[in-house]
């Protein structure tokens, strides 16, 4: 901003902008015209108001540079066509696009997420800034651009501001919110229609589509009817009434583009977004796959792990056994110092006024300037301060040899010299660490641990840094996360005591004690102390001075942090040891002037500069306007990170750049270092006569596996190497294999670098095995003879020593990650990465690479900071082109790719990407990345072997299998059932009611509670008597209404229902029990009444006033036809005469009720029910509760269905005990009311639904200690059922009892009962029943149909919790679905059940249909008994316990419903074990459902958090479900709450939410589609 006037104000925000683009040009993420451009549009407006401004050119005006240091050279520091050269290698860069050509002939489609508009419009207006469309790398602008435009956008440069404007205005409002932000108006189109002409296209897969078209039909069930108040209805009883008039004739439905692939459950096409695209996907994934490692385990009883086959065609090493190298003799210096303190006393004697240390402002001008003198005197202060004037005479704070943390910032290096070598003085260990700059900064809390084991309790600060602490309100320093408590102390000479005159300090002798700890961040985010010695931080400088040959008074730029590594060592020790004038240039004045070291380099004419490749390549952006460079003074450049094979480039173009500026060739000295052996070599400065520095072409793939081979074929995969010099004096070095024995390499073999020296670290502080690893290595040759007498310490540096002694370093131990067997740096894929054009979308310098473990193998992640400019389709773009080019060149697949936001990826304080932290955030999925893709199905190779069917085996041979193994067949049966009540000879339940109402007639059998617990109604023997005759009265008056016709109930939770129900009894009509419209919801919930009254052929409706006038009312006509309503008849005003003759049936087979109940897979079912079944079920359940008229029973449940009907309606009249009916409804305004009515009205018998349980869990939670004082007490309970069609969820049953333990509840009292459509009531815990079981089955068991008990907390173990205890009079076989042969106990099947209370089959279906879906008959054994099918699987397991006649009592547990099973990789998977799983990855899932498409896993997740966490999930899902089910999800759905149907009772209706989701209903906030 030194162009502008600077009378001019500039707001905040706009400086911000400013000073965020000049970091993006500095790191070559946009072009210097691109630069401008966006420069002049933010400061435009306020260029016109300043003197002299070029308004019409709309640019700033350029003044010619005041100086050779102005800041605003660095603004115009670049021509338009430069290069970034970091990671950049032209033959890479070739290899990289022969490898995107090479997917590109593939024709291979990949689609892109589907996000919600409303998040994309957050992710890119929040941060937008204008649009440039030159702001791309290299070959960008100009010409080179034209040929990359955006699809469907004339102008390169529109934003995704822009096209979301589109989106707004042109999308269709049924499919808008679930719309990217480019999928409408004519870009959707033509989107769509490229995304159909690649289907068509796929020439080379078109047999495979072909194939596959009848598979897939066959897997397409038939869409039952959405009952479930989700998505349009309208059309569903058009639909049924549609089908049955056909009679099941074959649809003709019009097919276009690949529409045949796409269609319902019911066979309607489908021509959405999400269906073409869960194609595409099918269609991608059909691509032939890299051939899938040996290395497979096989999913059975055991997981068995085959031994690698080794590949002969692999690259292997041939070479001889390589020789330990060994560096020149340590050379003995003149008068060379005993130690590093008394150099420091020597040099401040000699000449305390030569300088030491000059400290650079961030203006570049001389801050701070310390001499040996100062260094010295103010060093002796600390050491005085430390020794006496901390704790007491008697009880010193501080003793010899304890540890103190040095916490000083990178700006202030001589702070930091003199708190060290004070320290050294005071024989105190310093351990230099980070300035946390927050309570919660990245990597902080493992500082902390560091400090805490080593016993730190002292810190030493500048004045500056400790002003910056986050303090307290009284002033004190906040203890950090994970830290010690520290007493602070500041080294400014102001702030401590002056020593007297008589005290000198004691300089020890170089030993073996500890000299300082340096800090070291391992690869997953944990924090070591390395120890130094005195005797080798002296031999380390020693061997600098040698290789490096300093010499006195020589000047030394230093751009490194000196608080560790290669600045520490050259910058701190070696230069005092040398008497050395280092120049210190912080990073803050490079991010401001990245040319500073350069312009210090010229200035102090420096012999040597230490600096780091991105020093050099910020260097070559802004060295345009800088004339007056002379580098002839330097004779050594030293890049501490060229040891990276990348830096090679850096060098290059440096040296290409600036030999003109009296740069030698022979200058720059890369060298390589580690916290655990220091300097490991280093290049020295080239002398006459010398040999040039040597350079390597190296295959990648051979690398990969290890290898080294020259590329003589001259591939385009290759690394470029280069040599980091030789041995360091006094040095052994050998290369060793990286796993198993420390074995000596062969000469053509990479490995790990070991050196055997004084001058090394020598322990991990407090951790003696891993410094027995790593410190005290012998390494062995190929006869396991050690090499040497002297242990070797790891340097973690990977690679070879070549001809001549040097040393090449191919990458660092904690970067390599090891997948499927190879190895593969992360830098060598960040530069793929990079290569990739155009780079434009995300930040060049803010890419991470890592590895996680996913299923016994390594998975690669990408995580970068995407431009927030960038539109969502092109950086979608961009990542599909990396993950081709990566595959391409490396072999290798990447798990995952993530982009993020600008500036949200933790960092460093030397501003570089946190890597363990961001793999840290990524494990916990609180990235809240804008874009991820994912590619299980490419990366993932070592799945177990799909399941093979096996032969057909007869159901006889498996039953003759089960008796010889000693396995008994799995059936079981209650007891005999008899009629010993008063009422046995009555048949009818309309008799027994007139059989109470004359015996009995003040009875009670009814009571109703409202919201407040008070008693809205109740019904006496004689009043439900009465009333029921009046029903029966006014039906008889209708002469439309036949003995026989059906009536539907349309009534709310009460007795009126109850009332309607005898009355159809007593008329003799057949009741239909209805679930009443939401008076709410009418669009979503009437449909489906009208369906049931349709389909039942209800010739009558009996219900409330107010419901009938909702059924007529305008919003009833907007949702249904209301004409066409059969007669609807209210009961509020009952007529008072009583019916001429109560109806008795001649049959007890005759029908009885009709119960309509949704199933877990959505389709509607009306069950028949006879009189005598309903007789048998009621004499039953008595028998098994207990029931008598004496008792009490609380019933929480819903009266529409099932066994909550019978409960409810039936069984009161039968038994004559009293039932306190609550409706769940009214826990809704009164979470506590069941409970407290249970315990007020001591009742010993209740009864409820899993969704009351979860009310009461979840509200009552907190609210416990409130219930017992209002005396809530549950020890009375004897039972508490919980009425439920599905498997028992465990959980939530041992949660309830575990929170109103403290209210008297018994854990034994909670148990489970199971029902379906077969038989309403198959168990329920009955009062003299043992106590409900729970057992542990393995979860890779169940998937082959076979069940294997495990211990609790073993590996896949599932709990499952016992059904109930079997009914009187039911008997139960598991047999096999498939087979209908028995099946023994240690199988699972379909348990099948045979007892008088079995329904008479589905109404509507046809006898053979009824036959075969509801009855059937074994196959092998008893052939004559038809059994009921129940459509559920489970096992049966005879316990230990014993029932009330002694004998040992039969377990049913229910694993699942058949028709909900998943055939997944020729294995069974339960959609409730995956939904577990996906449910405990992340904190804001608050719901998931699962289900399969075209053999492609579904997952839907409904997300209670912000939106911006939508996508966290999406990795976090995918890797759960491939951990613990081996299974890779296809397709992952983030949704709102509530986005997952559930019926009345609580089950998930996943059939309608895969047809919601392919027909696009679901309003997704995101969908990711894994590849």
């Amino acid at each position: 901003m030194a162009d502008m006037d600077p009378l001019v104000p500039i707001p905040v925000e706009v400086r911000a902008k400013l000073a965020e683009l000049e970091l993006e040009l500095s790191e070559g993420d946009i072009t210097q015209k691109g630069y401008e451009k966006k420069r002049s549009m933010l400061i435009g407006a306020f260029l016109a108001q300043g003197p002299g401004s070029n308004a019409s050119a709309g640019v700033p005006e350029r003044r010619p540079p005041a100086a050779p240091s102005s800041a605003a050279r660095f603004r115009r520091r670049r021509l338009s066509g430069s290069r970034d050269e970091r990671y950049r290698s032209d033959i890479h860069s070739e290899a990289v696009q022969a490898a995107l050509a090479k997917h590109r002939e593939r024709k291979m489609a990949v689609p892109m997420p589907s996000k919600r508009r409303s998040l994309v419009a957050r992710n890119s207006a929040e941060a937008y800034t204008p649009p440039d469309t030159s702001s791309a790398s290299e070959g960008e602008d100009g010409e080179g651009g034209a040929g990359e435009d955006v699809e469907g956008n004339d102008d390169g440069g529109t934003s995704s501001h822009h096209a979301i404007h589109l989106t707004s205005s042109n999308t269709n409002s049924s499919t808008a919110s679930s719309s990217s932000s480019g999928d409408s108006g004519a870009v959707a189109h033509g989107r769509f229609a490229k995304v159909l002409a690649q289907h068509v296209h796929i020439s080379a897969h078109r047999r495979h589509l072909n194939m596959n078209q009848q598979h897939l039909s066959s897997e397409i069930h038939s869409a039952p009817p959405d009952v479930t108040g989700y998505g349009d209805r309208s059309s569903v009883a058009d639909r049924l009434r549609a089908e049955k008039a056909v009679g099941g004739a074959p649809k003709q439905t019009p097919k276009y583009g690949n529409a045949e692939l796409m269609e319902t459950g019911d066979g309607v096409p489908v021509s959405s977004r999400v269906s073409a695209k869960i194609q595409q996907l099918v269609n991608t994934l059909k691509r032939p796959k890299r051939p899938p490692l040996r290395e497979f385990f096989v999913d059975d009883f055991e997981e068995m792990l085959e031994a690698p086959q080794p590949d002969p065609n692999l690259p292997k090493a041939e070479g001889p056994q390589m020789v330990p190298a060994h560096g020149e003799d340590l050379g003995v210096v003149d008068n060379c110092p005993p130690c590093l303190e008394a150099a420091l006393q020597r040099w401040a004697t000699v000449s305390p006024k030569a300088p030491c240390l000059t400290t650079a402002d961030v203006n570049g001008k001389t801050l701070h300037q310390l001499t040996y003198g100062k260094l010295w005197s103010q060093s002796v202060k600390v050491a005085y301060n430390l020794s006496h004037k901390l704790g007491t005479k008697q009880e010193p704070l501080i003793r010899p040899g304890d540890r103190v943390a040095l916490v000083f910032p990178n700006n202030d290096p001589g702070s930091f010299m003199t708190a060290f070598y004070g320290c050294l003085l005071a024989d105190v260990i310093p351990v230099p660490v980070e300035v946390p700059l927050t309570r919660k900064d990245a990597g902080g809390q493992q500082i902390g641990f560091l400090l805490g084991s080593c016993g730190v309790g002292v810190a030493l600060t500048s004045d500056l840094c400790h002003k910056g602490l986050p303090k307290s309100p009284t002033g004190e320093i906040l203890q950090f996360k994970g830290w010690p408590k520290l007493l602070w102390m500041v080294t400014e000479s102001k702030n401590l005591s002056k020593p007297p005159r008589d005290w000198f300090p004691r300089i020890k002798d170089t030993g073996q004690d500890t000299a300082y700890i340096e800090y070291k961040t391992c690869k997953d985010g944990g924090v070591l102390g390395v120890t130094v010695t005195r005797a080798a931080m002296l031999a380390h400088c020693q061997a600098l001075t040698q290789a490096c040959a300093y010499t006195q008074a020589e000047t030394l730029v230093n751009v490194l942090d000196f608080k560790k590594d290669v600045g520490l060592w050259h910058a701190v020790l070696t230069s005092v040891m040398n008497m050395m004038h280092v120049v210190s240039v912080p990073y803050a004045l490079m991010k401001v002037n990245p040319l500073s070291w350069i312009q210090k380099v010229c200035q102090f004419k420096a012999k040597v500069a230490c600096v780091k490749s991105r020093d050099m390549h910020w260097a070559l952006v802004a060295h345009r306007d800088q004339r007056d460079i002379n580098l002839a003074s330097l004779r050594m450049l030293l890049v501490a990170d060229g040891a990276n094979p990348w830096s090679i480039s850096s060098c290059d173009a440096f040296l290409n750049v600036f030999h003109t500026k009296g740069l030698k060739s022979d200058v720059i000295c890369p060298c390589a270092s580690s916290p655990e052996a220091l300097t490991v070599a280093i290049r020295r400065p080239a002398k006459d006569g010398s040999v040039a520095p040597a350079r390597g072409v190296l295959s990648m793939h051979s690398l990969s596996y290890g290898v080294i081979r020259l590329d003589s074929e001259e591939k385009l995969s290759v690394l470029t190497m280069q040599d980091v010099g030789g041995v360091m004096p006094g040095a052994v070095m050998c290369v060793v294999k990286t796993d198993g024995v420390p074995q000596l390499c062969k000469t053509d073999e990479v490995g790990e670098l070991c050196v055997c020296t004084v001058a090394t670290g020598t322990s991990y502080y407090g951790l003696s095995g891993m410094t027995k690893n790593t410190f005290e290595v012998v390494p062995v040759d190929v006869a396991g003879a050690a090499v040497g007498e002297l242990p070797f310490t790891r340097t973690g540096l990977l690679g070879f020593v070549g001809a001549g002694g040097l040393v090449y370093v191919a990458g660092k131990a904690d970067g390599l990650m090891v997948v499927g067997g190879r190895q593969h740096n992360a830098d060598d894929i960040v530069a793929t990465a990079l290569a990739v054009e155009p780079v434009k979308f995300v930040y060049r310098g803010r890419i991470a690479v890592f590895s996680i473990e996913v299923l016994h193998d390594e998975r690669i992640v990408v995580v970068a900071e995407q431009r927030p400019d960038s539109s969502e389709e092109d950086s979608f773009q961009w990542m599909s082109r990396v993950l081709q080019a990566i595959d391409g060149i490396h072999q290798v697949g990447v798990y995952c790719l993530v982009l993020v936001p600008a500036n949200t990826l933790p960092k460093t304080p030397l501003g570089g990407i946190h890597l363990c932290e961001t793999k840290q955030l990524f494990l916990e999925g609180a990235l809240h990345p804008c874009n991820v893709l994912m590619c299980p199905h490419t990366c993932v190779t070592n799945l177990p072997k799909p399941r093979q069917k096996q032969p057909e085996i007869g159901p006889a041979s498996v039953m003759v299998g089960n008796l010889v193994s000693g396995k008994r067949i799995a059936q079981a049966s209650g007891r005999e059932l008899t009629q010993v009540e008063d009422n046995h000879q009555l048949l009818f339940l309309s008799e027994v009611l007139q059989w109470r109402a004359q015996s009995t007639p003040e009875h009670v059998l009814y009571t109703l509670l409202n919201s407040r617990g008070t008693t809205a109604s109740s019904l006496t023997c004689s009043q439900l008597h009465k009333r029921a005759e009046k029903v029966a009265a006014m039906l008889a008056e209708r002469g439309g209404i036949r003995v026989g016709d059906h009536v539907a109930l349309l009534y709310p939770p009460g007795t009126e229902l109850i009332v309607s129900f005898y009355g159809c009894l007593y008329a003799g009509r057949v009741p239909v029990t209805v679930r009443p419209p939401h008076p709410h919801n009418i669009a979503s919930t009437l449909p489906t009444v009208k369906m049931i009254v349709e389909v039942s052929r209800s010739a009558c409706v009996l219900t409330t006033q107010a419901i009938s006038k909702l059924l007529r009312s305008k919003e009833a006509s907007a949702a249904v036809d209301v004409r066409t309503w059969p007669l609807v008849l209210d009961t509020d005003d009952l007529p008072k005469k009583k019916a001429p003759g109560l109806y008795k049936p001649s049959d007890p087979d005759t029908l009885a009720y009709l119960d309509f109940s949704v199933t877990t897979t959505g389709m509607l079912a009306g069950v028949q029910m006879s009189h005598a079944a309903t007789g048998a079920m009621c004499r039953s359940i008595k028998l098994q509760c207990e029931l008598y008229p004496s008792r009490e029973v609380a019933v929480c449940l819903d009266p529409y269905c099932g066994l909550g009907f019978v409960l409810w309606c039936l069984c009161s009249v039968h038994s004559g005990h009293r039932s306190i009916l609550i409706p769940p409804s009214e826990l809704e305004s009164n979470a506590s009311l069941w409970l407290w009515a249970v315990s007020h009205h001591k009742v010993r018998d209740t009864f409820c639904s899993y969704g009351v349980m979860e009310i009461s869990t979840n509200g009552l939670g907190q609210q416990t200690d409130a219930l017992k004082s209002r005396g809530v007490e549950l020890s009375r309970v004897r039972t508490c059922v919980v009425v439920a069609e599905e498997r028992p969820r465990t959980c939530l049953t041992q949660s309830f009892s575990k929170l109103f333990k403290d209210l008297g509840l018994h854990s034994r009292a909670v148990s489970t009962a199971f029902g379906c459509r077969a038989n309403m009531a198959v168990c329920l815990q009955g009062t003299s029943s043992p106590d409900p079981t729970t057992v542990f089955v393995d979860m890779r068991a169940l998937r082959h149909d076979r069940v294997r008990l495990v211990e609790r907390g073993s590996p896949h173990s599932l709990p499952l919790m016992e059904s109930g205890k079997i009914l009187p009079g039911v008997r139960i076989i598991i047999a096999n679905p498939e087979t209908k042969g028995p099946m023994g106990e240690s199988h699972l099947g379909e348990i099948w059940v045979e007892s008088a209370h079995n329904s008479s089959g589905t109404y509507g279906d046809d006898e053979d249909e009824e036959g075969r879906r509801s009855a059937a008959r074994l196959s092998f054994g008893d052939t004559q008994t038809l059994w009921a099918r129940t459509g559920y699987l489970g096992f049966l397991r005879r316990t230990l316990l014993k029932d009330a006649n002694g004998e040992r009592h039969d377990a049913l547990y229910v694993v699942g419903a058949l028709e909900e099973a998943m055939e997944l990789r020729g294995m069974r998977y339960h959609p409730g074990d995956i939904e577990t799983s996906v449910i405990r990855t992340h904190k804001s899932i608050a719901q998931c459902a699962v289900f399969s498409w075209s053999n492609l896993l579904v997952a839907v997740v409904e997300l209670s958090a912000s939106e911006r966490e939508a996508l966290d999930v999406v990795a976090l899902v995918t890797n759960a479900v491939l951990e613990e089910h081996f299974l890779i999800v296809g397709v992952v759905v983030v949704a709102d709450v509530g986005a997952v149907p559930i019926n009345s009772r609580g089950q998930k209706q996943r059939t309608h939410l895969r047809d919601g989701f392919l027909a696009d209903r679901l309003d997704p906030v995101y969908v990711a589609y894994n590849m």
